[in-house]
């Protein structure tokens, strides 16, 4: 009964199904639950998606009565699953839907674990290396900052700070020196 050429083409009316909305909208939940269900079970892999999408066509419906009486309320039915279905499938493919990985908390879980005492020595290589490109002289610490921070080319670098290619990269491998100097004696402290 869920495939749609099998549908009675019936012109029952919201009213044929009680004499109070409660009780039509009761009848017709129970009435059209289950066929709704194997309509979208057909069409769509997760079952948590297709009690959603009839929950959906139920929305749509009670919505609907509100404006007046629903009449062929079969068709009306499924043709509102249909739609719901078709913009369903339009919010899945515009939010790439099927790229998406759900969570699972043991396949994304952390190579190792960071101990307070890791996220404490992090802290201190901060201040660390801040201390050290404190220290450099403003033209150093400028070239450093334009070239790892800002991601600019040397050729640009020398551009915007009116110095030479070579000075540039001068400057560059002085930064790098000292704060590998430095990272290099906090290393041999741990």
């Amino acid at each position: 009964m869920t495939d749609p050429a099998s549908w009675p083409h019936e012109s029952a009316s919201l009213a044929d199904y009680g004499e109070d909305c409660v009780k039509q909208w009761n009848n017709v939940s129970l009435r059209y639950r289950v066929p709704l269900r194997g309509f979208f079970s057909k069409r769509v892999k997760d079952s948590a998606e297709v009690e959603d999408l009839t929950q959906e066509v139920f929305l749509h419906l009670i919505r609907r009565a509100r404006g007046g009486p629903i009449e062929h309320v079969e068709q009306y039915v499924f043709q509102v699953a249909a739609n719901t279905l078709r913009d369903w499938g339009r919010r899945r493919r515009a939010r790439n839907q099927e790229a998406h990985e759900s969570f699972d908390a043991e396949i994304h879980q952390p190579a190792t674990d960071i101990s307070p005492e890791r996220v404490l020595l992090g802290k201190e290589e901060i201040k660390l290396v801040s201390a050290v490109l404190r220290a450099l002289p403003e033209r150093t610490r400028d070239v450093f900052v334009l070239r790892v921070l800002e991601k600019k080319k040397y050729a640009e670098i020398a551009v915007m700070m009116a110095i030479s290619v070579r000075a540039a990269e001068k400057h560059m491998a002085k930064a790098l020196a000292q704060l590998g100097g430095i990272m290099g004696k906090a290393q041999d402290r741990d």
